[in-house]
């Protein structure tokens, strides 16, 4: 079927709004302003629906449509085109309809904000690119998402730009990204000087008629590729910025730094898979990666006091868990986990938002407790996804990450090595999240300045449908979500019976259980003994306090070398070399042609005279040498030369 389902509505609807709101935004009345920020991601959705609608229709996907030719040079041949299949559709159900929820949500948080108008243009301009980054039919209309995700994500970490800390943190991000982007683009050059194209059926194509293709060369793509994706989903050891990046408003965290964003590093390892399958040893790479970030991350989690910190680096952990599963080649299982999370960790960000908001900007662990019966319709809404990240069943994240266990453990090089990992990340994430959970909502208030106020409706509706959704968006299972995407990733490696998969879920949801029989031990029975604890490992709790001190490693060992050799650089190499050089030649010549100029300048007019006869004569010399010779005064001169 040929039938056009106008793509390029999804992205340009956002990137309208952006431009509505950023142009004129400053001079609309705010009900204005919020309702060009909700209809362009609203309208997105409605078409995306409309997509999802046309994709039960047997064989239409996967849907491309070509909007014109982009490059052209030689062979080179790329297209400004759009690709609808099973997984840009799985993503654009995500990004819009978590988004939109998000844009609702923000509404209420952010309505009495000074720069109300510019966070919508800042919102609406990420799901533009972000949409483009999901559509794209090739790598380097896929790399103008990338990019641009990137810069909105600088723009909205840095919202607060009047505080120093926002500042710093919308640079770092911006700075850390760069570096994972440099591999990227080596691998988009890897990719042209190989294939010859970088639209993404071919390169698929041209890999299917040479199975036997498995050289370095798809190795060193895969792995660049790889780098780029670290640093987008902020995964050892570039994953520095998005602890930061929480310096944020709380909603750009639950949009861009949870559900979406950061997420596209693994969307692009799945997009390309055809590349990944090519080289095991890309695969182990990508599954050690995942495995070691998700413990890590979740040792850092352990005892950090910021609730948004906490949800960061829980984020950090859960990206861990995806590349785990993309690592042994399930991909289904981590665009499962992906859907699921996106469910989960929003709600968890605007949960703890609404937290913050019945405070009043209070997001210090230690101000808090005693929050159950003051603010109930946020305490259940944050329980649930509390729930389902810990894995415990009915809830979706139960599903999804034990999909990804199941799979690691059923790998016959280094499967149970990555389950057992992935199984300590799992209780490990119980016990945080729990953690969280005691010292924000049960005991007494350890704040008695505070008054706390539940949420305006604007907030909690969205809270509540996130709730359902992390209820209920895991129950399609991973046998019928990866049947439907199997066109897009392929098969799930085969292997394994229910008893199996069975006795494996069930000792998951035991380590879950154990952490959060740990953290209510610590938190609710003894609440004295987190203090006995670190008193009695001092360097153990530091180190987890400092998170690994690797940000102070960074500064020693590569931040302040750099900030040395570019003051030397600029100070000695520019100003002295360059410039005063360049001043120094500059002031020679005008004192020498002033030294010659005074001998001229002698007061006796028969010296100008002559000195005037003698230019005269120099100057006809070159006027009359063609009639004369044949050539001119300055073929004269240079033949001469």
């Amino acid at each position: 079927m040929n039938e056009n389902l106008h793509l390029w509505l999804i992205p340009l609807l956002p990137f309208a709004g952006f431009l509505l709101n950023g142009l004129l935004g400053r001079r609309l009345p705010q009900p204005i302003v919020t309702a060009i920020a909700l209809l362009a991601p609203l309208g997105s959705l409605l078409v995306v629906l409309a997509a999802t609608g046309f994709s039960l229709q047997p064989n239409v996907l996967p849907h491309v449509e070509i909007y014109g030719h982009w490059i052209t040079a030689g062979t080179l041949h790329i297209d400004f085109s759009f690709v609808l299949d099973q997984l840009s559709l799985i993503m654009l159900l995500i990004v819009t309809g978590v988004g939109f929820l998000i844009h609702i949500y923000s509404v209420g948080y952010m309505h009495e904000e000074e720069g109300y108008w510019r966070f919508f243009s800042y919102m609406n301009l990420f799901m533009f690119f972000m949409t483009v980054l999901v559509l794209a039919g090739n790598a380097l209309l896929l790399f103008v998402g990338w990019e641009g995700v990137g810069l909105a994500s600088y723009l909205l970490i840095g919202f607060y730009f009047q505080r120093t800390s926002a500042a710093v943190a919308g640079n770092k991000a911006f700075i850390v990204n760069r570096i994972g982007d440099f591999g990227f683009l080596i691998g988009l050059f890897l990719l042209l000087a190989n294939f010859g194209t970088l639209t993404f059926s071919e390169i698929a194509e041209k890999l299917a008629a040479n199975p036997s293709w498995t050289s370095g060369v798809l190795t060193a793509i895969a792995l660049s590729i790889f780098v780029g994706a670290i640093g987008k989903s902020a995964q050892l050891p570039l994953y520095v910025w998005l602890p930061d990046a929480m310096e944020g408003p709380t909603p750009v965290s639950a949009l861009i730094h949870a559900a979406t964003m950061v997420t596209a590093g693994v969307y692009i390892v799945v997009r390309m898979h055809f590349l990944f399958d090519r080289s095991p040893f890309a695969l182990s790479v990508v599954a050690i990666v995942g495995a070691a970030t998700a413990v890590f991350a979740a040792l850092i989690a352990l005892v950090q006091n910021d609730i948004k910190r906490v949800l960061a680096y829980s984020t950090i952990s859960q990206l861990g868990y995806m590349f785990l599963g993309c690592g042994v080649a399930a991909y289904s299982t981590a665009i499962f986990h992906l859907m699921t999370h996106a469910f989960f960790k929003a709600l968890l960000f605007l949960a703890a938002g609404s937290v913050i908001h019945a405070l009043g900007g209070e997001q210090d662990l230690r101000k808090m407790g005693g929050l159950r019966k003051k603010i109930p319709i946020t305490f259940w809404a944050m329980t649930a996804p509390i729930l389902a990240i810990a894995g415990l069943p009915p809830f979706s994240g139960f599903f999804s990450k034990d999909a990804i266990l199941y799979e690691d453990f059923l790998q016959s090089t280094g499967g149970k090595a990555l389950w057992f990992v992935g199984l300590v990340a799992a209780s490990l994430t119980a016990f945080y999240m729990f953690r969280l959970w005691y010292l924000t909502f049960m005991g007494e208030s350890r704040n008695p300045e505070a008054h706390p106020h539940e949420s305006p409706w604007t907030m909690l509706g969205p809270l509540v449908i996130l709730a359902f959704l992390t209820l209920v968006g895991g129950w399609s299972g991973i046998q019928r979500f990866a049947a439907y995407l199997r066109p897009s990733d392929g098969p799930l490696p085969e292997g394994g019976s229910t008893g199996l998969e069975i006795l494996l879920s069930a000792l998951a949801v035991a380590v879950a259980l154990l952490g959060w029989f740990i953290a209510d031990l610590l938190y609710s029975r003894r609440p004295d003994l987190p203090k006995q604890l670190a008193a009695s490992f001092p360097t153990v709790y530091k180190l987890l306090l400092n998170k690994f001190y690797v940000d102070e490693i960074y500064r020693s060992l590569i931040v302040k070398p750099l900030l040395a050799l570019s003051k030397y650089l600029l100070e000695w190499v520019v100003d002295v070399a360059i410039l005063g050089g360049l001043a120094w030649l500059l002031a020679g010549i005008a004192s020498l042609g002033g030294a010659i100029l005074q001998r001229w300048q002698s007061g006796n007019l028969r010296s100008y005279a002559a000195w005037l006869a003698l230019g005269a004569a120099v100057l006809l010399a070159f006027v009359l040498a063609p009639y004369v010779f044949g050539t001119s005064g300055f073929g004269m001169f240079w033949a001469g030369h």
